[in-house]
Formats: structure tokens, C-alpha cells, sequence
């Protein structure tokens, strides 16, 4: 193979490009907006759609694209990543099509005549007066005066018969990215850390999975989604990383609680299963999320009978409330010699939720592992419960399950008015 061959192959992207990577032509978008995590080949992404629109290349444009904006959150982040970075437009090109980078001028010219101009969301002005018929907008949920840029650059955006744009982000639940994904015209392609490991250093991926996997940096920075949380809801994100633990002590007791779902139908709600014991310094300790959902009556009660004996638990906590007694005897037909304490509530999730929440803010709850789904009922769950109106089923059984540990009168064994 003659070393001009090997360099167009390496450069192929049509052959290297992953699917999510590629630019989407039906149905119809102004915006395509590429989510991913960090090192997922989000500038590989941009970059190669800025060459398809510049050159003219299918399946990226049926002619060059004579104005090209590219618009990152400094000038330094534009030509470090953008332009002059490994993945970045200098890079990208065959040797004969490689366009001129002038760096006082701030922009990039291909032989063709098509132009590329610099700008920074530290100047929005800067995007007042030229018009564009692409752009790529590169990290923008990174960027100052996010919503001032966007708008200057859409304004700007009005040359040719189809003016569209490439937004390459590690997402963040920005009021802007949320209104981008609600919009039909917006084509959405996601891609996680890991998409991406072949490109990457040897154990990269591994060793930040272990670091942070399952933490709110590493879902937001590593798998590329937008981690919510409620303003009014009752635990932080910071609040429940600061509670974080490897593993747990030796603990004096351990629960299962049980929050069934109210009806027996797969359409039902989950059934929350939360294991979390007690050591004995008083502290509490969550262990297990074992919730499942769309169980028959069976099903769960089985998954509960399995938590208890993986974990040597001493007692299931089972709240009463929707299924009465029948969640408690489907229980025993299962194994009739686990221990069942059956609870009741007598006041409202909200409420019930408070004293709990309280022990989190006094450091008296850890989190031996990672539990996102729970994790995400919890940092969302407010007055009004969760935003999706759904029922907080994780949340109602870790909440029954620290208030039997660390909140019940002792020598009581039914928790009642909680």
C-alpha cells in the first residue's frame, strides 16, 4: 500500500466514522445536536462535518458551504480543540485539500474559496454583522453568555437555501440544550466515553469507570447525560456525593424494605427494594437497590426473599398501605420463615421523606456504591414529588427503610405516623 493510499484510508471517515457520528440526512434538522462524554469523538464529529460543508462533500452538502462560523467558549479552547487539536480541523484533511490556518486573522480558507471565522461566546457582539450558512458550536453548555451567543449566531445564520449547524457538548441541564431536544427539527445523537475506547489510551476507560462510574461527573462527563436536579427537591447531588463510601462497616443490622406497587397489573409501578443497615456508631448505611419493575405480586416478592438472604438482612420492611395484608402473606408463601414487620403510613411522602433527608444533612447516612436511580428520585423529588409524576418508589423504600433503622421508637415494631 503506497503511503498516499494509506493516508487516504486512515482519513476515510465514511469507513472510521461510528454511526452516531455521522451527519443525519432525513428527516429534515437546522440543528444537529451531538451529545457525548468526554473523549467520545464529539470533536472528531464537529470536525468532519465542517470538511463535508466546506468541500462540498456528500452526504454532508450537495455544494460547498461558502461561510462558515466556528464558535467555541475562548479563542485559545477554538484553536487548541477546534482547529489546531488532534481531532481537529488541521488534522482531519488530506494533505491536498488542507485549508490555511491565519491566525490573525482568526480563520481557516480552503482552496475552494469557503471560509471559516472564529468567534467566542466571550464576545457575543463579535457575531453581530456577519452571516453564515453552517456553523459548529463546540461545548456550549461550557459557554459564558450562552444565550446571548446562541442568539447573535442564529440571527447570523441566513445564507443559502438551508443554513444549518453542529452543536458538539457534554451536556448539562442548560434551560437552552432542554429547549434543543424538545424541538423536532433538532436531530440528536448521543455517545458515551466508552463508544470511543479503540481511539483512547489503554485503560483509560477502565480506571475512570472505577473512579467515577455512576456519580453524577462521571453520568454527565463519562456517559454524556444531563443529570436533573430539582431546585426545591430535598437532597443535592453534593449532598449525596459527600455521603459516598467504597464499601460498608460491619454493620449491627440490616432491613430489606419493601414499598409495593399499588396494583398487581405489569403497567403497575416499580417495586422499591432498598437494603440498608446500621453500624454501630448509629450510622446508616444504604446497601442494595434491588427495585423491579412491571413484577407480579410473586415476582417482587421473590426478588425481596433473595435481597434478605444475599445480604443476611434480619427483617423485611413492607409498608401496608395498597396492598393491605396481601403483600405481607404473598411474602411468606415465598419463604414463610423471613421475618416480616409490616408499616403503615399515616402522613405524606413529603413528610414522611423529611427526617430522613435530615439525618443526610447531618453526615448520618452513607452510600456504600453507586445507585443512580435511586439517586435521581431522590435529587428530584420535592413537594410535589417528581417532576415526572410518577411514584418515587426507590425513594418511599429507602425512606422506610432508614426510619425503621434510625428513626422508630425503640422496642416499637411497627412504624406508624411516618
Amino acid at each position: 500500500m503506497t503511503l498516499e493510499l494509506l493516508e487516504v484510508t486512515s482519513l476515510d471517515w465514511t469507513f472510521w466514522g461510528r454511526r452516531d457520528q455521522k451527519s443525519r440526512r432525513l428527516p429534515p434538522w437546522w440543528t444537529w445536536l451531538v451529545l457525548g462524554g468526554r473523549g467520545a469523538g464529539k470533536t472528531r464529529t464537529g470536525a468532519e462535518w465542517v470538511r463535508g460543508m466546506a468541500l462540498g462533500l456528500e452526504p454532508f452538502a450537495d455544494a460547498p458551504v461558502g461561510r462558515i462560523a466556528l464558535v467555541g467558549e475562548t479563542q485559545a479552547q477554538v484553536r487548541d480543540v477546534m482547529i489546531e487539536g488532534v481531532s481537529g480541523l488541521m488534522a482531519i484533511h488530506h494533505r491536498w485539500e488542507k485549508p490555511i490556518w491565519s491566525p490573525s486573522l482568526r480563520r481557516l480558507e480552503w482552496g475552494n474559496g469557503a471560509i471559516a471565522q472564529v468567534f467566542t461566546a466571550e464576545d457575543p457582539e463579535g457575531l453581530r454583522g456577519p452571516q453564515f450558512g453552517a456553523a459548529w458550536l463546540d461545548e456550549l453548555a461550557k459557554w459564558p453568555n450562552v444565550q446571548e451567543t446562541w442568539d447573535m449566531l442564529q440571527l447570523g445564520l441566513r445564507l443559502g437555501d438551508r443554513p444549518r449547524q453542529v452543536v458538539t457538548t457534554t451536556p448539562r441541564p442548560l434551560p437552552l440544550i432542554k429547549r434543543l431536544l424538545g424541538d423536532p427539527r433538532v436531530a440528536v445523537s448521543r455517545a458515551a466515553t466508552s463508544a470511543n475506547r479503540f481511539n483512547l489510551a489503554k485503560d483509560f476507560v477502565d480506571s475512570i469507570t472505577r473512579a467515577y462510574g455512576g456519580t453524577r461527573l462521571g453520568r454527565q462527563e463519562l456517559e454524556g447525560e444531563i443529570v436533573e436536579e430539582s431546585a426545591d427537591a430535598l437532597w443535592t447531588r453534593d449532598l449525596i456525593e459527600a455521603s459516598r463510601e467504597p464499601s460498608a462497616p460491619g454493620l449491627a443490622r440490616i432491613v430489606v424494605a419493601v414499598d409495593p406497587p399499588a396494583s398487581s397489573s405489569r403497567r403497575a409501578d416499580s417495586c422499591g427494594l432498598i437494603v440498608a443497615g446500621i453500624d454501630r456508631d448509629g450510622v446508616g448505611h444504604v446497601l442494595d437497590d434491588g427495585t423491579i419493575a412491571g413484577a407480579r405480586p410473586h415476582e417482587w416478592a421473590a426478588r425481596a426473599v433473595a435481597l434478605y438472604q444475599r445480604h443476611e438482612a434480619d427483617v423485611l420492611v413492607v409498608e401496608i398501605n395498597q396492598g393491605g395484608e396481601m403483600a405481607t402473606s404473598v411474602i411468606r408463601e415465598v419463604d414463610g420463615s423471613v421475618p416480616v414487620t409490616a408499616v403503615r403510613a399515616t402522613r405524606g411522602k413529603y413528610l414522611r421523606a423529611e427526617p430522613v433527608a435530615a439525618l443526610y444533612a447531618q453526615g448520618r447516612v452513607r452510600h456504600a456504591g453507586r445507585f443512580p436511580a435511586l439517586e435521581d428520585e431522590m435529587c428530584d423529588f420535592g413537594p410535589g414529588g417528581l417532576s415526572s409524576g410518577r411514584s418515587p418508589d426507590r425513594l418511599d423504600a429507602l425512606v422506610w427503610a432508614l426510619t425503621h433503622l434510625m428513626l422508630a421508637p425503640r422496642g416499637r415494631p411497627r412504624i406508624r405516623g411516618m
